[in-house]
């Protein structure tokens, strides 16, 4: 009996932490915020759809909530610079009509000067 009701314990555990990581949508304007989680209840991804379509700023994390991407999508592809960390390198990716342009790989031990 104590099995039984261990299980029904952990059965309805797991279906409530479950149902946490269905997707949010919000409606900001005439944009939806959408927002999609890992199956641990870590934030995935979070940006906005206009028409349907990925479109404005998205930002991307790891399962333990590491940011490990970030850029702007336009009516559904992918447009300008994008960001991807991975370890200690941090790529930067050029996208033109949602096809990648040029890539360029920081590490962390590489000099970066801001021009002001």
């Amino acid at each position: 009996m104590k099995k039984a009701v261990l299980f029904l314990a952990v059965m309805f555990a797991v279906s409530v932490s479950a149902q946490d990581t269905k997707p949010t949508f919000e409606k900001m304007g005439k944009m939806v915020k959408a927002t999609y989680f890992h199956d641990n209840g870590e934030i995935a991804q979070t940006g906005y759809m206009l028409n349907g379509k990925l479109h404005g700023d998205w930002v991307m994390f790891n399962v333990q909530g590491k940011k490990i991407a970030t850029g702007q999508y336009e009516n559904g592809q992918k447009t300008g610079k994008w960001f991807f960390w991975q370890n200690d390198v941090l790529s930067e990716v050029d996208f033109t009509d949602n096809r990648i342009a040029q890539v360029k790989n920081w590490s962390q031990g590489d000099a970066v000067t801001v021009n002001q």
